[in-house]
């Protein structure tokens, strides 16, 4: 590339270019003065702006020195700097070795709640020191959050940020910013607030648990659209997160938690990971299990896999899922926020799911007794939802669940059946062990150890614990190689400690895995016990 070993402002040697969008190029530099490295964005040429419109665009860029160094902070991107290259402004700052947080959501598609809340801490950590400055972000989004070494978290890019001593540079109608991560209030026209960064911060948090925007439409004015009115689509991953980003995405701001309340609860969240206890269940500990190996996995067909032996998989934790999927709630549920997260400090984040929010029609059910509760209401019967077209009802060891049409059963074992289809790539296989031990846990590391050994290959992507329909429950999700292509896995496991363990696990080309992991949901969901 031409410009590699250029000098810019006499001082700034470019080195390697580290990142490009729509407006700007980062390089990697070396500051000549001072004999370290540092960033340094500097924008794109821009021919087919007028003179204004230029003008405005650098006098933006200056803003975005100006405002980062307004705020001190370790989660906040250090501004160095800000000279002219060619005319054009060039900001000079802090080089982070570090991937963004959207970088690795294309590559990973999710991350563990517990994750989600670590990285939503540094960037509450980071909010809350620009607001304090008098600085709005305004495009709080996982492209400009930067992973560093040691867990390091850092916000980058205020270059459309607004301090509330100056005009905010933009046409009348003009939207400055992601569409996807843009709070409703901005959305409407009306004046943006430190509200409208967290709104941003909730819809970063959902797309990293769940894998998508929380409006994602197919173009920006139905995104825009749905932004404003529409309910967001109900998160089936979120876990002890669910009713932080529920609330985080309130149409009206003044309905959200503030930052300090956003701070509390995600420490809570954080907490309910793997290594925490469930608080709904006995002790931690060692529980009795199927043999490693018993589950299964997709098969035979082109890969010459054995159809009936399972790395083991995971499943989708859905039972702390809002129940009403976004809805807009009355005004004075800010309130109910300020309450309950309070509890959560000292209750752990299941006292938010059961305090804040009814949990959801999928995950209230108790298995082996049928029964599901929600916060105030009485206990009732747990009513799965309908076999959806293209389902069939089965019942297996105790218990009723809905497979694919066409899929067969192409092993019966003891307490364990598995389910594939034509092709033999796709497996769906639920298990059983009577008793149950305290959680699932034991069992699953047990079967990740197996794994280990019986693939060369294997990339754990989330091994957590969690709560299902009242019960003790593990979520394991992996990808392993076969002998001719890459599956991926997931699989729960539920149960209360002397009842019954049951697992449901579904394993798939990796290369289709948004094509089959849909039947997983389906049957979870559907998932009851018949008391056999």
């Amino acid at each position: 590339m031409t410009d590699e070993g250029r000098l810019v402002a006499g001082r700034y040697r470019l080195i390697e270019q580290i990142g490009r969008g729509g407006m700007g190029t980062v390089w990697r530099v070396q500051d000549e003065v001072l004999g370290r490295q540092v960033a340094l964005k500097r924008l794109h040429a821009q021919p087919h702006l007028s003179d204004d419109e230029l003008a405005t665009l650098y006098e933006r860029m200056r803003r975005e020195a100006r405002s980062a160094a307004r705020i001190v902070h370790p989660h906040v991107v250090v501004v160095h700097d800000v000279v002219d290259d060619g005319g054009q402004p060039c900001i000079v700052m802090e080089y982070v070795p570090a991937v963004t947080l959207g970088d690795l959501l294309k590559e990973r598609r999710t991350i563990p709640p517990e994750e989600a809340a670590r990285i939503g801490l540094g960037m509450t950590a980071a909010l809350r020191a620009a607001h304090a400055a008098g600085v709005l972000h305004r495009d709080v989004k996982p492209g400009n959050v930067m992973l560093g070494a040691e867990g390091r978290v850092v916000l980058t890019d205020f270059g459309i940020a607004m301090t509330a001593d100056v005009s905010t540079l933009t046409k009348t109608g003009e939207l400055v910013g992601s569409i996807q991560y843009m709070a409703p209030e901005r959305v409407r026209g009306q004046k943006p607030g430190p509200s409208s960064d967290l709104w941003a911060l909730g819809a970063t948090l959902y797309q990293a648990v769940e894998g998508r925007p929380p409006f994602q439409r197919p173009t920006a004015m139905e995104s825009a659209y749905a932004i404003a009115v529409d309910p967001f689509e109900p998160m089936r991953q979120a876990g002890p997160l669910a009713p932080l980003i529920e609330a985080l995405l309130s149409k009206e701001p003044d309905e959200r938690p503030s930052a300090e309340q956003t701070e509390r609860a995600l420490r809570a969240a954080g907490s309910s990971g793997p290594d925490a206890p469930v608080p709904s269940a006995g002790p931690t500990g060692s529980t009795t299990v199927l043999p490693p190996g018993s589950a299964a996995h997709p098969s035979a067909g082109q890969d010459g896999e054995d159809p009936t032996r399972s790395p083991g998989g995971e499943t989708v934790p859905a039972a702390l899922a809002p129940a009403d999927g976004g809805r807009k709630r009355r005004r004075g549920g800010k309130r109910r926020v300020l309450v309950t997260t309070a509890v959560a400090v000292t209750a752990g984040a299941a006292a938010i799911a059961g305090t804040l929010y009814a949990t959801s029609d999928h995950g209230t059910g108790t298995p082996g007794a049928g029964a599901r509760k929600t916060p105030g209401a009485a206990t009732q019967p747990y009513t799965p939802p309908p076999v959806p077209k293209g389902f069939h009802q089965v019942s297996e060891l105790g218990a009723a669940f809905p497979v694919p049409d066409g899929w067969k059963v192409v092993k019966r074992s003891g307490e364990l059946v598995t389910f594939a289809d034509k092709s033999h790539l796709g497996g769906l296989t639920v298990k059983m062990a009577e008793p149950a031990g305290s959680t699932p846990m034991a069992h699953f590391m047990d079967m990740e150890a197996n794994t280990k050994v019986n693939y060369a290959v294997y990339r754990r992507l989330r091994m957590q614990q969690t709560t299902f329909r009242q019960q003790p429950a593990v979520v394991w999700e992996f990808a392993f190689k076969g002998k001719a292509r890459v599956y991926r896995a997931i699989e729960q496991g539920f149960g209360r400690a002397g009842g019954r363990e049951y697992d449901i696990n579904l394993s798939a080309p990796e290369a289709q895995w948004d094509t089959y992991r849909p039947i997983f949901d389906t049957c979870r969901d559907g998932f009851t016990t018949t008391g056999r």
